[in-house]
């Protein structure tokens, strides 16, 4: 989780406005159906890094402050000597290690990213790339979703498809089987940089092989797709309501949510599948935003969150109760599609509803990710420097927020599913939807079962990861 975190330095005094990798907007409801405004986080004050200079030793010194001040687990922080560090993230990786033994985090959860970079994805979903995720299996590579507008849909680069080889040209590929043994995939799919043109050998769905060529451009994220986002399925003459999240970074999911939600209101829909598989989180307002879409039933009296930061930021712990909105419906079951790439404020959302519903609310897939913590963002701007470090828990109503081995245990109901990549999202034949639909029908399934996987699996199964994410790709698991 992120909160949405604008540093902005007034004097001596740090305001931080948070994302939802971390907590969230205000509990209060509106009549006209706005979201909440965001959390802002007053830290104490405290004299701010006196150089301007942008030397690596000033910017790992600020780091060192900021993660002293703020981390949720100060007392976890190993002492470590920057001289010895050429990489801020290899730095902070060092100094969190000790939370990361004792199980309060996970590698990469606190980094440095543009403040640029990060600004143009939230206000606009704005990034740069061939617009798809991509998955792994064994030595091969798939495409598990592709984003309309961006141009690896436009080449033919859709959900299924195989990449069998990548090049610069047709002259020049290269196997993905020996790129993957090799560790040189990530390299041979260059920059996500605007004009970066790659060439691919690539199978259909249908066993259909071609060579495409597609260029990076930039284009936005649409966080609800125009092709399956929402959907209502007919499952035996009943009408259930399908919705899928790509992400809750893109300040546009809430009011294309609450469209959503209105329709499935006008329907009369009581019971959904909100399929967050790939959501990696984003802000917590827009997690507060479906959280209360979906509980017409609360009351303002009833606990969706609650949210603890480090003893000196205190002050800015809180309760966020439900408000329901105008769109709002009360379900009867809930069918929640997850699995290791479903993370912070997806898991926030399924963890706010698990008191209220229990053996009506299930996760059908795999475990989740296990992200029960969330950053609040520390801004450099004279470096375009934003630090994310995490800085508070969440927990629900039953204060659980210790899942860092994943959400599948706090669930009473949960149903094992694969992604069915030979299967558009939205599809009902595909064989986490289908289990969805039998686990709301009282259809019998099986259990999930095991510890949390991650989120790639290197060379067995599961989203690509970048080594050096860009912010679109540690806020969009698998982007490329």
């Amino acid at each position: 989780m992120r909160q949405n975190s604008r540093l902005r330095q007034v004097s001596s005094l740090l305001c931080i406005s948070v994302l939802l990798s971390s907590c969230g907007g205000g509990g209060g409801s509106s009549d006209s159906g706005t979201a909440p405004p965001p959390v802002v986080v007053t830290p104490p004050v405290t004299t701010p890094p006196v150089s301007s200079a942008c030397s690596l030793s000033a910017r790992l010194d600020w780091v060192t402050q900021r993660l002293r001040e703020d981390y949720l687990n100060p007392d976890l922080l190993a002492t470590v000597n920057p001289a010895g560090y050429t990489d801020i993230q290899e730095y902070i990786n060092a100094l969190t290690a000790p939370a990361r033994a004792a199980g309060k985090d996970k590698l990469n959860f606190s980094y440095v990213t543009s403040i640029a970079e990060e600004n143009a994805l939230t206000n606009s979903g704005s990034s740069a790339g061939l617009g798809i995720r991509l998955y792994t299996e064994s030595t091969r590579l798939f495409v598990s979703e592709a984003f309309e507008g961006a141009p690896g849909l436009a080449a033919g680069l859709d959900r299924g498809v195989e990449i069998l080889a990548v090049g610069t040209s047709a002259n020049n590929l290269q196997n993905v089987s020996d790129l993957i043994t090799n560790g040189g995939l990530s390299a041979a799919l260059g920059p996500n940089e605007p004009g970066v043109a790659r060439t691919f050998r690539i199978r259909s769905v249908a066993g259909v092989e071609s060579v495409i060529t597609a260029t990076k451009t930039d284009y936005a994220l649409d966080p609800v797709s125009d092709r399956y986002g929402s959907k209502i399925l007919n499952d035996g003459g009943k009408k259930v309501g399908y919705v899928n999240l790509r992400t809750f970074i893109v300040a546009d999911a809430d009011q294309q949510l609450r469209t959503v939600f209105a329709d499935f209101k006008a329907q009369g829909i009581t019971e959904v599948i909100v399929d967050l598989r790939y959501n990696g989180g984003g802000l917590v307002s827009l997690a507060e935003t479906l959280t209360n879409l979906l509980g017409a039933n609360r009351t303002s009296s009833d606990v969706q969150s609650k949210t603890v930061f480090n003893a000196r930021l205190s002050s800015n712990n809180r309760t966020t109760f439900f408000a329901p909105q105008p769109q709002s419906i009360a379900p009867s079951k809930i069918a929640f599609i997850g699995g290791p790439a479903t993370a912070s404020a997806s898991e926030l959302v399924m963890n706010a509803l698990i008191p209220y519903y229990g053996a009506n609310v299930a996760l059908i897939g795999a475990n989740t990710y296990g992200k029960p913590v969330g950053q609040i963002a520390r801004d450099r701007p004279e470096c375009d420097d934003r630090l994310r470090v995490i800085a508070f828990q969440t927990v629900n109503r039953d204060n659980n927020g210790d899942y860092f081995n994943g959400l599948a245990n706090s669930f009473q109901r949960t149903c094992r599913a694969t992604d069915d990549l030979t299967k558009q999202l939205g599809d009902p034949t595909e064989a986490s939807i289908k289990t969805a639909l039998d686990f709301l029908a009282g259809r019998s399934c099986t259990p999930i079962t095991g510890g949390v996987s991650a989120l790639s699996f290197g060379t067995s199964r599961g989203l690509l990861e970048s080594p050096k994410p860009s912010s679109a790709q540690r806020e969009v698991p698998g982007l490329f």
